[in-house]
């Protein structure tokens, strides 16, 4: 749903670290002792442009900070190092698997053993390549969009709120275009893409959150996407193309149901394809 600007601001200042909304108001001359929670009260009517100018300086010093650890060049090297993604065991369900294939099924050690090194250590390893490959390069792409000039990123996890763009909060989820979805309904009718994410989600990590989608698409060959999520040249094109032209309004709202519930919710969906 859309949000007022007091709620907006309050958002904002949810999402900076306790220690930073210290520092933040000692920079006023405002009393920083307190509860985060206080000092967010302190701190509602301050302008809005003095609020979003201080969460960009510390995105920014976060980001140099893990640059310095590795610069974004040689990450890409890195990323770029995957010769193919197999995930190999289902995401949260490997302790599942080894106690009902390893666990429960081998009597013998050696055969425990033997079945281990000869499956088990493939597949993790699979799984574990495809989870890093993912989580890297959403690290860079969530970097662009956090340092672009219409987006206020967050500072801390906060549940359901990734980024402030064109004055909306928004959870950041950066995936593929689903198995056996249409490429051209999903290019015709992006809301409708968007209410089939709502809709499918996991029921461990549903949420109705306003949702922005970044969202690969190998036109010619589906399981291929993968490799589109590292052109970041084309990538970072696509979205600043999207940040730079897009706004929000209650146009952007969209009703689904999950759970024989009903829900309203705002989204954006930016679809990578190529």
């Amino acid at each position: 749903m859309l949000v007022s600007e007091k709620e907006l601001t309050n958002l904002k200042l949810k999402s900076v670290k306790s220690d930073d909304l210290k520092e933040f108001a000692l920079s006023f001359n405002i009393k920083h002792k307190g509860t985060a929670g206080e000092l967010i009260k302190k701190l509602i009517d301050l302008s809005p442009d003095k609020i979003d100018s201080f969460i960009r300086r510390k995105y920014q010093l976060r980001v140099k900070n893990r640059q310095k650890l590795i610069s974004d060049a040689e990450l890409i090297k890195e990323v770029n190092k995957v010769k193919g993604i197999n995930w190999g065991v289902v995401q949260g369900q490997l302790d599942q698997k080894i106690q009902s294939e390893y666990v429960r099924k081998f009597y013998r050690y050696e055969e425990l053993i033997s079945g281990v090194k000869d499956r088990l250590y493939d597949e993790i390893t699979s799984y574990v390549i495809a989870t890093w490959y993912n989580h890297w390069t959403t690290v860079l792409i969530e970097d662009h969009i956090g340092l672009h000039p219409r987006v206020i990123p967050t500072l801390k996890n906060n549940f359901g709120v990734d980024i402030f763009f064109d004055k909306q909060a928004f959870d950041l989820k950066t995936t593929y275009l689903p198995r056996g979805y249409s490429i051209d309904e999903a290019i015709k009718n992006p809301q409708q893409l968007a209410i089939w994410m709502y809709e499918n989600q996991g029921a461990q990590r549903f949420g109705a959150d306003n949702r922005l989608f970044v969202i690969f698409a190998d036109k010619n060959n589906l399981d291929q996407s993968w490799k589109l999520k590292r052109n970041f040249d084309f990538v970072f094109e696509k979205i600043d193309d999207f940040f730079n032209d897009t706004t929000v309004s209650k146009k952007d709202e969209i009703v689904f149901t999950f759970k024989n519930k009903t829900y309203t919710t705002t989204s954006k969906v930016l679809l990578i394809v190529k």
